[in-house]
């Protein structure tokens, strides 16, 4: 069931009108330069301290070509989601896009992919914080991260772009000195680098699917579609952005680390970005990279809180999720009670989980999220050029969500048909879209 132009727009409309009348409209205040800022706290956060070294392990000699894989599918979705998010900028970011262009079920499927496998990764956001800051008390540290953060997400947007600014630019900073300090150092050899394909194409492909978490973070500029100024301007263009800023970090920091360890020694490494700056006889960095991944993962959770709360909003406006989840303070115009609901949820599972394998399990969640946003994407224009880059991008995400760790693609799998079957359920219980104007 595709709408058309003419309908979407009506029915993003309508969106807005409902939530308008009730009073549930949050306030536009972002513009470019923060909504960039956010996405590459998002991005440029823990993944690059954490995913290198499982994907090394995958891909061997081809990481950096499952580096380049993960980026052209990250190009193609943002590129969908950048002109799904012009058309429609409300809350909620491919909830929104699926229901609005395939219909009620696929909009449920997209949400329910990224609040599950993302309230994964802010799980192992917080566990990341505390095994830095005080690994014999990782989770207790973890818990009162979660509490934190979500105190400042209440407080408003502005307040949390102001952290995410402090946040990029430590990390930036940290990431600078890595980078330097492993190019110039005598242990670096460019014979390391040696490109080729050692792990074989499933290597690459598991690679570039782990990598992929990494880059995921750009959902956060959409899914903000509310909350900024002039949408249709701002977020096709801060999406691309904010990507390809995240993108050249991401290669400086890969060939820096390869030439110090080679695809070998990264794919063993525990720390990965730390342990290049031992073996690059750089021991006073060693404490900087561990501040610098707790800054990372604390900039992460704190975004990964904000996106999952307003896709958790979106739904809840609609009935997918328990209507009391779609009020918005009004004073701080945030959607403070699913806030407050995502944040009690994330610490039970990083007081309670051990989620080393939730990149697999997040990353499978979000390849989902963003299958549903090129095919939504991919009804927008009828010309075959412009249907160039969904298509890519959709095969892209199934290819790599299937390439995944076994154990990620049986659980990410099980867990999407929990959703499904939940979906059936308020089906038969419920009028569709009865939480719709």
């Amino acid at each position: 069931m595709i709408a058309s132009g003419s309908s979407g727009t009506s029915g993003s409309s309508g969106s807005s009108g409902s939530s308008g009348s009730s009073g549930s409209e949050l306030r536009r205040t972002l513009g470019v330069g923060d909504a960039v800022v956010i996405g590459l706290g998002s991005m440029v956060g823990a993944g690059i301290f954490a995913a290198l070294a499982p994907a090394a392990h995958a891909a061997g000699s081809g990481l950096l070509i499952g580096l380049a894989v993960a980026a052209v599918v990250a190009y193609c979705n943002a590129m969908s989601s950048a002109r799904l998010a012009a058309r429609y900028p409300a809350s909620g970011g491919t909830y929104v896009y699926g229901r609005e262009r395939l219909g009620d079920f696929w909009g449920y499927l997209a949400g329910w992919s990224f609040v599950v496998g993302k309230t994964a990764s802010c799980a192992a956001m917080a566990l990341t914080v505390g095994t830095y800051v005080w690994p014999e008390q990782a989770h207790a540290v973890a818990v009162a991260a979660v509490v934190a953060l979500t105190a400042v997400n209440y407080g408003g947007i502005q307040k949390s772009a102001w952290l995410t600014r402090v946040t990029v630019a430590v990390v930036l900073a940290v990431l600078a000195l890595v980078v330097v300090g492993c190019l110039v150092s005598d242990e670096a050899d460019a014979g390391r680098l040696d490109i080729g394909a050692s792990g074989g194409a499933g290597g690459v492909l598991q690679a570039a699917g782990l990598l992929f978490f990494a880059f995921a973070g750009y959902a956060r500029i959409a899914t903000l579609g509310e909350e900024v100024r002039d949408p249709a301007r701002t977020i096709p263009r801060a999406i691309p952005l904010a990507l390809g800023i995240a993108l050249v970090v991401y290669v400086c920091v890969a060939v820096a680390v390869l030439s110090v360890l080679g695809s070998g020694g990264l794919g063993d490494a525990t720390a990965p970005l730390a342990d290049a700056a031992e073996a690059a006889g750089l021991p006073w960095l060693v404490p900087v990279v561990r501040v610098g991944a707790a800054v990372a993962a604390m900039g992460s959770l704190l975004a990964l809180i904000l996106g999952v709360s307003r896709t958790t909003l979106a739904m809840a406006r609609d009935r997918h999720l328990p209507g009391t989840l779609a009020a918005v303070h009004p004073r701080f115009q945030v959607p403070h009670r699913a806030e407050l609901a995502v944040g009690a949820v994330v610490a039970v599972l990083a007081a309670t989980v051990d989620v080393r394998g939730a990149i697999g399990f997040s990353s499978f969640g979000v390849l989902a999220y963003y299958a549903v946003a090129n095919a939504s994407a991919w009804t927008l224009d009828p010309a075959p050029v412009a249907r160039v880059v969904p298509v890519v991008g959709l095969v892209g995400c199934g290819v790599l969500a299937f390439s995944l760790p076994g154990v990620s693609v049986v659980v990410g799998a099980g867990v999407l048909l929990v959703g499904v079957v939940a979906y059936g359920v308020r089906r038969r219980t419920t009028r569709p879209g009865a939480g719709r104007a």
